[in-house]
């Protein structure tokens, strides 16, 4: 059975990086371009987070994301270039349709950080099993269902995609048309997508009930089957980041 998870196993550096210490590289660097509303800061994060996923030899599985989210991320361009309240600097004509300037800057900041958060998460998700995460929360003394959440969370989009191929095959066997035109496309996407979420729902549902049955919420001392594994500096490198995180606080509020 194929594993229900986005983790790609290519033995690189970033993978000897404890996984807590990877969450908190997440956190840190969203909240460090949310902190500035500065575009070379965002992009300097950015290039961090890129640069991670090279070392961790994920990059590729990131840009298919990255290319789809920047067609939702169009839109934002679109509005903000029109219509923000502070909108006084012509930059673009297009006939009589005006992009001002203004508007145009705060959605190119909020593009980059979007790309951050999806490449800063990338780093996580792409790079770590989502068990060993969830044992990393538990052993640092979060609550088992939190955990469980984390877990599920990672699980969702690759439990829903092995679902998806799943009822197209049998949406197939029943002469549905799912390839062709831009049309026919979009007339199999609701019948399919339907099924998909209520299945994917359903099948968390189940894995819950069947921890419950296995006394996952009991209060008596949890044990792991996996053995603890060594990482790269963990206390370094989370030192390190929660030290940063208190200087760029500190920055911000001085400055």
């Amino acid at each position: 059975m194929e594993p229900i998870h986005l983790y790609a196993h290519k033995k690189s550096y970033i993978d000897q990086i404890d996984p807590i210490s990877k969450l908190l590289f997440a956190f840190v660097s969203i909240f460090i371009t949310y902190l500035f509303s500065s575009i070379p800061i965002t992009c300097f994060v950015l290039l961090i987070s890129i640069l991670l996923l090279m070392v961790g030899r994920v990059l590729r599985k990131i840009v298919p994301l990255l290319a789809i989210s920047f067609t939702l991320l169009l839109s934002i361009i679109v509005v903000q270039g029109l219509t923000h309240p502070t909108n006084e600097t012509p930059l673009l004509t297009i006939g009589s349709i005006i992009f001002y300037q203004e508007g145009l800057t705060l959605a190119f900041l909020i593009t980059l950080r979007v790309f951050n958060m999806l490449a800063a998460f990338g780093v996580l998700i792409l790079t770590t099993k989502p068990d060993d995460l969830m044992e990393s929360l538990m052993k640092q003394g979060m609550s088992p269902k939190i955990s469980y959440v984390f877990l599920s969370v990672f699980q969702l989009i690759p439990q829903m995609r092995a679902t998806l191929g799943k009822i197209t095959d049998a949406q197939r066997s029943r002469g549905m048309e799912t390839e062709g035109s831009l049309m026919i496309r979009i007339k199999a996407f609701f019948p399919l997508i339907g099924p998909v979420v209520l299945s994917s729902l359903n099948m968390t549902k189940e894995r819950a009930i069947a921890l419950e049955v296995r006394g996952f919420s009991s209060k008596g001392k949890k044990t792991f089957i996996n053995e603890e594994k060594s990482y790269f500096y963990p206390k370094f490198i989370r030192c390190g980041l929660l030290a940063l995180l208190i200087a760029v606080i500190v920055w911000r509020i001085v400055g």
